[in-house]
């Protein structure tokens, strides 16, 4: 039986490995949604946790999804984490601030976790567009990944979408070179690297593409199953020995 974003955990989720989808800035929940049916038919429960990403800091973010699963979730039950773009960055608030919880594994998707460079721009420029999301959050001041945490960290490089403006401008300004310069339209993909991270990986997709790609999804997949993501096994030499 899949599991609704609104839905409590069932009352036998045990066989079943719980994932909590987390969405990112100027979004809401339902943008994960096919995401979520992707890891539901690999068995997978799933719950989209909605939070306002411009009217309220982090910290509340963290709150809320701490309330959510007092009233919904068994303690006993770990809780994968996957979250896209700010998603990622209240995933390593939450974990910080509610260590009670037993975190499985969590997967990151087009996360700044050295800070936004769009966000910095657009922050100076306008502020209301990034609200309170850029404190402690996408200016790259986010609580470290806490000790023992497996995340898997998932990167773009197909540089479609609006913050491509902003960001073709920072390279042309601070001359940035292959590889600095490679983005997926609104994150550099060195923005998206933390060195406490377990395994990190690029795909061609760009940051809101990335949603809804098929190999997103498997490699998402694969890091809760595996705690590693899947690459191409390399072939040995026809002439070297076993």
């Amino acid at each position: 039986m899949s599991k609704s974003k609104s839905s409590p955990t069932p009352l036998n989720p045990a066989h079943k490995p719980f994932v909590v989808l987390i969405h990112g800035l100027h979004q809401k929940a339902w943008i994960m949604q096919p995401l979520a049916m992707q890891l539901q038919s690999r068995g997978f429960a799933t719950y989209q946790h909605n939070y306002y990403s411009l009217r309220d800091s982090i910290d509340k973010h963290s709150n809320s999804l701490n309330s959510w699963l007092l009233d919904n979730h068994y303690p006993s039950v770990a809780i994968n984490l996957v979250g896209h773009s700010l998603g990622g960055l209240v995933i390593r608030d939450f974990i910080s601030r509610y260590p009670q919880w037993n975190i499985g594994r969590c997967v990151t998707l087009g996360t700044p976790h050295k800070g936004s460079t769009t966000a910095k721009y657009v922050n100076n420029l306008l502020s209301p567009l990034v609200g309170n999301a850029y404190k402690n959050a996408l200016d790259g001041q986010n609580a470290p990944l806490k000790k023992g945490v497996s995340l898997g960290v998932i990167a773009g490089n197909a540089p479609y979408g609006l913050g491509q403006i902003v960001l073709n401008y920072h390279n042309q300004k601070s001359k940035l070179s292959y590889p600095q310069c490679e983005h997926d339209g609104t994150v550099y993909v060195y923005e998206t690297k933390l060195e406490s991270a377990t395994d990190h990986i690029i795909l061609p997709v760009s940051h809101t593409g990335m949603l809804i790609n098929q190999a997103v999804a498997e490699q998402t997949a694969y890091f809760l199953d595996h705690g590693m993501f899947k690459r191409p096994a390399i072939k040995k030499p026809a002439n070297e020995k076993p």
